[in-house]
């Protein structure tokens, strides 16, 4: 018993010694992180020109001036219940949201794995041997050892480094898990949007179908007193088969906005949900201030995921450094062995093993300088990646921010022009009513009103869809409430 206390104690001590030798290894063979160089500049190139919405309930300026759109939740920046409780029900149910968050659960996996070869395991292993011979009768034995197998001793930081890479991995994909959750809410936004307008052309084309249907009628009353010609009785016609047309296009229309929202939330849509009038007012504010510094950037999701691959990436490089050096491997345990299993655990049975393992590269045919370019190639792309992302976000926040202030000098433009419109085609169905001019001018009248409505709603389209869009590239959309 004290010949197997002091081979405990050995032991023991060899493995104190080991961990001491593995908590001392240092990663000095990791380069130093390279500063990205996006050049751009460190103000968007316009300043705030509108105002925020007088909204009830919405974000207030004071609020958002001390906050950044990422930390404004979805739920505070939508103000539509509707649209809000399809965005709760997609992030519950959308299908590529629920890839990204498993690839997240097994990067997160990976990097366990990868962080295990960083401490020493520790297994029980039981044998039975029994062998014999032609000169030699057979004979058992029974072994029982605990003990590490095959651990490396991290002297220059290679298990480390591998480590800290995935654990880097595992970063970066969590944060693709919120660069997809981000586009997702824009994604469902911008389909509400376009329904909502679909919706309204498919108004605006049956209103005018029932004009044109009002029009035709008194034609057919005014030709039948020969009153008109069959020219216009013929281009009365000819402008309601265009309006129905268009009625049906825009019907098409609804249901493939339907479908597309039903696709994008990942479970049957309740009819209560879908828009029952034409708002396109979604969002709390008029538009997001310009006047941020543009290093809000470096907290966009995707510019995250850039920087964590870039870590990864320079962490691989001290790992290939270290495999020019030497490496130590640890094997040992201690047990009991004996030729009969009901002796196995009696006195005298006891033993211990220590095998110590080194290994120096001396020649590989240049296997080792290859990973230690490849790797430094890999660091490289992954600066110039993490560059472009800076560099793509800066030019999306900078194209939406130019969009808010056209957008709006479009829009006023616009309502003026369904106003003057409007009041042509009054005077000129109220003139031919009166037999003062011919259907031709009034259907110019009408044509001129019916795409003045449809301009109009587009471009009030284009302005909501612009404002989530500038929502989404600063960053907001994954926070459910303001943090």
């Amino acid at each position: 018993m004290q010949q197997a206390s002091k081979a405990a104690n050995r032991f023991a001590l060899t493995l104190a010694l080991a961990a001491s030798l593995f908590a001392s290894g240092c990663a000095v063979l990791e380069p130093k992180l390279p500063e990205a160089d996006a050049a751009i500049p460190a103000q968007w190139p316009l300043p705030p020109t509108t105002a925020m919405a007088a909204t009830p309930g919405a974000v207030t300026a004071q609020a958002y001036a001390s906050a950044d759109a990422m930390d404004i939740g979805w739920r505070d920046f939508f103000i539509d219940p509707n649209l809000t409780e399809l965005i709760a029900r997609a992030l519950d149910n959308n299908r590529d949201l629920r890839v990204a968050v498993l690839n997240v659960e097994r990067a997160r996996a990976q990097y366990r794995i990868q962080r295990a070869d960083r401490v020493p395991s520790v297994g029980v292993n039981g044998t039975m041997t029994r062998t014999g011979g032609d000169n030699r009768s057979p004979s058992n034995e029974f072994t029982a050892t605990v003990g590490v197998v095959d651990f490396e001793l991290d002297l220059f930081g290679r298990v480390r480094n591998l480590s800290q890479s995935a654990l880097q991995q595992y970063f970066a994909q969590e944060e693709a898990r919120r660069s997809a959750q981000l586009s997702l809410v824009a994604e469902i936004a911008n389909a509400y949007l376009t329904l909502i307008t679909d919706q309204e052309l498919q108004r605006v084309a049956r209103e005018a179908l029932v004009n044109r249907q009002n029009a035709l009628t008194l034609t057919e009353k005014r030709h039948e007193l020969g009153a008109v010609s069959a020219l216009d009785l013929s281009q009365a016609q000819t402008s309601i088969e265009s309006a129905r047309t268009d009625l049906s296009r825009y019907a098409g229309r609804v249901a493939q906005d339907i479908n597309a929202l039903t696709l994008l939330v990942g479970a049957p849509i309740d009819p209560a949900l879908l828009p029952s009038r034409f708002d396109l007012q979604v969002s709390g504010l008029r538009s997001l201030p310009a006047g941020l510094p543009s290093q809000v950037l470096l907290r966009r999701p995707d510019v995250l995921q850039a920087e964590h691959l870039l870590r990864s990436a320079n962490a691989n490089i001290g790992a290939a450094r270290a495999a020019f050096f030497p490496s130590i491997r640890l094997t040992g345990g201690i047990g009991h062995a004996s030729d009969e299993l009901s002796n196995l655990f009696n006195s005298g049975t006891q033993f211990w093993s220590f095998a110590p393992e080194i290994n120096l590269p001396i020649f590989q045919g240049g296997r080792l300088s290859g990973n230690l370019n490849a790797a430094t190639a890999g660091r490289d792309i992954a600066l110039a990646q993490y560059e472009k992302s800076i560099q793509v976000g800066f030019r999306e926040v900078a194209d939406a921010l130019a969009l808010t202030r056209t957008l709006a000098e479009e829009k006023a433009s616009q309502e003026a022009l369904v106003i003057a419109a409007a009041r042509t085609e009054a005077l000129s169905r109220a003139r031919y009513e009166a037999g003062s001019d011919s259907y031709l001018v009034l259907l110019d009248a009408q044509r001129t009103l019916y795409a003045a409505q449809q301009s109009l709603v587009a471009t009030q389209l284009a302005e909501q869809t612009n404002r989530v869009t500038l929502y989404k590239v600063l960053g907001g959309g994954w926070n459910e409430n303001d943090t």
